[in-house]
């Protein structure tokens, strides 16, 4: 097997399990929306995490095999993202749309939050409007990761 059809094995898997922590974020803020138990928004806000850095999992990858280089210092976080939306020349398209980084920047600065600060301090409210666009969000990170499994797919194709 080559290591394009490892790779898009590897995303088609990665997609699988981000389905689980969208709907498992959803469920638990249904939970504390009906019970007032504030302890089910510290498992929203894990799951919250969960969603971005399973995201950003997967562009590690893509960056190792493709780019050959994750970026560094304080920001790749944030370049790592702007690097997923940008074409590579001769190597491959880009991974996300532009629209798609958008969306995704709003978790990532949510994933910084959450490493950062006690879970008590986080507000339902930015909790609940981050699971309410979740589903968007993930909907649009499954379409440009599906073309980007395509293209792997093609590219791994035998040359006639």
């Amino acid at each position: 097997m080559s290591e394009y059809l490892a790779l898009a094995g590897r995303i088609t898997e990665s997609v699988d399990e981000l389905h689980r922590v969208v709907d498992r974020a959803d469920h638990l803020c249904k939970k504390a929306v009906q019970t007032g138990d504030d302890d089910y928004w510290d498992g929203v806000a894990l799951n919250l995490h969960g969603f971005y850095v399973g995201v950003e999992h997967i562009f590690e990858d893509i960056a190792r095999i493709f780019d050959g280089s994750l970026p560094g210092g304080g920001d790749w976080h944030r370049d790592l993202l702007v690097q997923m939306s940008a074409e590579i020349s001769d190597l491959r398209p880009p991974v996300i749309k532009r629209l798609t980084r958008h969306c995704l920047d709003e978790y990532r600065g949510f994933r910084h939050v959450v490493r950062n600060v006690y879970t008590f301090n986080l507000r339902p409210s930015r909790l609940h409007e981050l699971v309410a666009t979740l589903p968007l969000c993930f909907e649009a990170i499954c379409d440009d990761l599906a073309a980007f499994v395509d293209f792997l797919k093609q590219i791994d194709m035998p040359q006639k």
